[in-house]
């Protein structure tokens, strides 16, 4: 039997035995059932649940290599997720899961078990709506993002954070994944349908100036270490119920620019967006829904503007940050590598091998045609107008609503 003194990839048994051995969580003859939850791409994550009480925890397992591709990936990957999610607790209280043990020799995360709550990703493909979400997600990201600047901290605490946080096997994929493939497909991974190969293929690969803006967006990526990022902030590492949000999954931390967690929020409620706009029927649901996400867009980058300008001016340990203009200054930054990030998300999903399944779960060939083209028309204008266009969540609701009703008309179902 394996023990726990040297890596090994897990399986439920052993998860139990790990459960038993490493925490006193559960009561010593408690009765364990375990179950693996998993759906992404990189970890095991184990369910842990006492049959007679119902009490349950979390595991969080990497192995050596990512789960889906059998890619290397560095094990060190969820001691980052247990140091990060330690710190937003502190920074950001009750928006993220409590952390029990991080085991570094097996590379496990033991934390609670969020059962009441439901994935968001899920939850906006069933067109269910949270109309507290943003003012959640907007003072988490204000509190965790602008708390690790150095504009906020010591300069010295901010660079031994940054220090600690080089992810470099997990930035690489990012790297590749976000910044490059989508424009190159320099190995051939990117997966386009038939009915929109030619529409993406000139859209992306043919188009030399957004090839441009994506390079200057990969350089600010690569070297502007302005906060300590959550790394993977869309819906599907957010988990949501009725009056309360709590944000999983921060493996891909590091030091970054704030616009990359910004513009991944707002780019996956524009597939929420895009999946109801061609998939629902019109009618008062249909009006509802689309209605909540139009104004959750909007409100997710204007209150998040808000609140980070007054956390600068409230809290800035900066000597400089007085100056006049500075916190606007700082804002305007963010928001402008929050559009840019928000485009190239948008195009990754829809032409990469890792989209998302409010576009790539839509069955009807014809919706789906329509929705990875709003997508991508949308992430255009983002990437290439963003130091001109996108400084107010209306700015980002106009552009979708006009690319939906532009291709509902050209496929005749207006």
């Amino acid at each position: 039997m394996n023990g726990f003194d040297e890596h090994f990839k897990m399986k439920e048994e052993d998860a139990v035995r790990f459960i038993r051995e490493k925490t006193d969580f559960f009561e010593e003859h408690a009765r364990l059932g375990c179950r693996e939850i998993g759906d992404g791409n990189i970890n095991y994550v184990f369910r842990i649940t006492d049959e007679d009480s119902g009490k349950s925890v979390i595991i969080k397992h990497g192995d050596k290599v990512s789960r889906t591709g059998g890619s290397q990936v560095s094990t060190d990957r969820n001691r980052i997720e247990a140091e990060i999610l330690k710190m937003e607790g502190e920074l950001a209280p009750g928006f993220v899961p409590q952390v029990y043990l991080y085991d570094p020799v097996m590379s496990c995360l033991v934390m609670e078990d969020l059962k009441d709550y439901e994935n968001m990703r899920y939850e906006l493909i069933r067109h269910r709506s949270f109309p507290g979400f943003a003012e959640h997600i907007t003072t988490f990201m204000a509190e965790t993002l602008l708390g690790t600047t150095d504009v906020i901290l010591d300069a010295g605490e901010k660079k031994e954070l940054a220090g600690r946080f080089i992810n470099r096997d997990l930035c690489r994929v990012t790297e590749r994944l976000v910044y490059t493939e989508p424009y190159r497909n320099l190995e051939g991974r990117n997966v386009l349908i038939p009915e929109n190969q030619e529409f993406l293929e000139e859209m992306l690969y043919g188009d030399p100036a957004l090839h441009l803006e994506a390079a200057k967006l990969k350089e600010a990526f690569k070297n502007k270490a302005q906060a300590l990022l959550h790394g993977d902030l869309h819906t599907g590492s957010i988990f949501v119920k009725q009056g309360s949000t709590k944000v999983l999954d921060p493996e891909f931390a590091f030091y970054g620019p704030i616009g990359y967690d910004v513009g991944n929020v707002m780019a996956n409620l524009i597939f929420a967006w895009a999946n109801g706009e061609v998939t629902m029927e019109k009618g008062p649901e249909r009006e509802s829904f689309l209605g909540w996400l139009e104004e959750t867009i909007e409100d997710v980058l204007d209150l998040f503007a808000r609140k980070a300008k007054a956390v600068i001016e409230e809290r800035h340990r900066e000597p400089m940050a007085d100056a006049a203009g500075f916190a606007d200054w700082y804002v305007k930054d963010i928001l402008e590598d929050t559009a840019g990030v928000a485009g190239l998300e948008l195009n990754r999903r829809i032409v990469g091998s890792a989209k998302v399944k409010d576009v790539a779960g839509i069955e009807d060939r014809l919706k789906r045609t329509l929705a990875e083209r709003i997508c991508v028309l949308t992430a255009k204008e983002l990437i290439l107008h963003r130091k001109e266009r996108f400084f107010r969540g209306a700015d980002y609701v106009r552009v979708i609503k006009e690319n939906g009703e532009k291709m509902r008309k050209e496929a005749g179902i207006l």
